[in-house]
């Protein structure tokens, strides 16, 4: 043994570098370098750009679509028969359909006066309207708030159920469809469905239920989401650009060509025969208001997204709501992908065009190429080529198509144009978040059901806000410190180091600036902190 030296592992040629650890490692990394990491790199570019020109090809045609819509003036009003719900001498109140409002919550002291206030404010005669409000709160003193809130509202004539279970199971899909089974729901047409912080406005129901008495084959009217808080802080901000386009772009393009898009969990109203006929709703993921929406779709019902119509809500202002909003946005839909796909090519009540578009676009190329693609490739892949510059991205893929699919992102919010960089960077590190998210749905493992209802503030920042001295949030390593985006942030800022010395495309002017937002959001750095009491 006491003969055995690096001889023995690295040729006789090298024997004057044995002490020196750098010169070994450099001596390591040209051996596995042509032979391994070169042709693996190489693949890699290869199919990220296949998929960034899919999602190039998708953003472009949505575009159009937009356009075509602007051009046309294909408004709602003109594709559906959409007239005022006419008063009836002979009928009475009972010439109107009977709607039944549902509010799902738990735990939401900060908000269920403004969600219970806004439904029992809704205009539409009075007894021909339910509110149900669905508890699951653990809280006993918010349980208790709310019940007090919901006998106030009944004491001033309003039709309000205060409904619990006494499981969770389910979550939100067990306590809407536990709803569904009260006795009284018999008796309705029509469920709008609120989350807790949603804020319709007193005409909502004027405005989407003539939609549905008059057109048979709709089975969902869908509003835009208004956010409240979008000028909270730079999370928000940035949350507002990528839902505006959601809305602006991705819902619109749905609902006038293919009336398919995802249901998104509220601010919406459906046919209850129509929900019923597609099987209610199931827990089987963490985004049950897409796979009802899905399921509906494979039946042939038709869904309408009314652009105009806006419901006013909150946006996640802290980090850590964000990433368990994102999170279970991100696996929810990649777990249904993986549980609905034979189910969807099978059917044979849809058309062969509307099955590739619920397959491809909605599903493979916005819930899944679109998360993995954005971090491996410019987290990634693109970053890599700077230490091994053997392999070449064509300029064409590195810029004009990221940028072209940037600026098409930016058109659903206008006013921000000038955070355009700062969306970027933030898109880019929680990709990393989304892509976790995505391959633990696709692979539906431990945390694919995962559910963490997202924590909405109300108005509890602003109270807080005006305590005396507030004490300094607490530092804890759970909630702050992100040790995923830290390694990234460490890996972007050597390869940004190693192309100041030895680089020669400048691609260190984009890495130190992708680093710093690792890093921001790996310390947890960004989003409203909230005092403690």
């Amino acid at each position: 043994m006491d003969r055995l030296s690096s001889s023995t592992i690295l040729p006789d040629t090298f024997q004057g570098a044995r002490d020196d650890i750098s010169m070994q490692l450099e001596i390591i990394w040209a051996q596995i370098k042509a032979p391994l990491i070169v042709p693996l790199l190489r693949i890699s570019v290869v199919l990220c750009l296949i998929m960034s020109l899919m999602l190039f090809i998708e953003r472009v045609y949505m575009g159009i679509v937009i356009v075509l819509i602007k051009l046309f003036g294909r408004k709602p009003e003109k594709r559906y028969n959409w007239e005022p719900i006419k008063d009836d001498v002979e009928l009475g109140n009972s010439a109107y359909p009977m709607v039944l409002v549902q509010i799902p919550m738990y735990n939401e002291r900060e908000v269920y006066q403004l969600s219970i206030g806004a439904a029992c404010g809704l205009s539409w005669p009075s007894d021909r309207i339910i509110i149900q409000v669905l508890d699951d709160s653990t809280d006993p003193t918010i349980k208790d708030l709310v019940e007090l809130e919901c006998q106030r509202w009944a004491s001033k004539g309003i039709n309000i159920k205060y409904e619990i279970r006494d499981n969770r199971n389910g979550y939100k899909a067990g306590a809407l469809k536990e709803g569904m089974k009260r006795s009284y729901v018999k008796q309705c047409d029509y469920v709008a469905i609120f989350d807790a912080d949603f804020q319709p406005e007193p005409d909502y129901l004027w405005r989407t239920i003539p939609f549905l008495t008059h057109n048979p084959q709709l089975a969902l009217v869908q509003a835009r989401w208004k956010f409240v808080n979008s000028d909270e802080c730079l999370l928000t901000r940035i949350q507002e650009m990528s839902l505006d386009y959601h809305f602006t772009v991705e819902q619109e393009v749905g609902s006038s060509t293919y009336a398919f898009f995802g249901f998104n969990g509220t601010a919406g109203v459906w046919r209850i025969a129509a929900l019923n006929e597609a099987g209610g709703w199931k827990d089987r993921t963490t985004v049950e208001d897409m796979d009802l929406a899905v399921r509906a779709s494979l039946k042939g019902w038709k869904f309408l997204y009314l652009g105009g119509v806006q419901v006013k809500n909150e946006l996640p202002s802290t980090l850590k709501a964000y990433r368990y909003q994102q999170h279970r946005w991100s696996c929810g839909p990649a777990n249904l992908f993986r549980k609905m796909v034979m189910e969807i090519i099978r059917n044979k009540k849809v058309s062969l065009w509307k099955k590739l578009h619920v397959i491809y676009s909605f599903f493979f190329i916005r819930k899944v190429v679109a998360h993995i693609s954005t971090f491996v490739f410019y987290c990634i892949v693109l970053p890599a080529t700077v230490v091994v510059p053997e392999v070449v991205v064509p300029k064409w893929g590195a810029v004009y198509i990221p940028s072209l699919i940037t600026l098409l992102n930016a058109v659903g919010t206008p006013r921000s144009l000038h955070l355009l960089v700062f969306w970027i960077l933030f898109e880019n590190v929680m990709s990393l978040h989304r892509m976790k998210a995505t391959i633990i749905g696709l692979l539906e493992t431990n945390r694919a059901n995962e559910w963490i209802v997202t924590e909405k503030l109300g108005d509890a920042l602003k109270a807080k806000a005006g305590l005396k001295a507030p004490r300094k949030p607490r530092f804890r390593i759970g909630e702050r410190l992100h040790l995923l985006e830290l390694a990234v942030g460490a890996f972007l800022l050597f390869v940004g180091w190693y192309d100041v010395f030895f680089g020669k495309n400048h691609f260190y002017l984009f890495l130190f600036m992708q680093a710093a937002a690792f890093f921001i959001v790996g310390f947890g750095y960004i989003g409203t902190f909230v005092p403690k009491s």
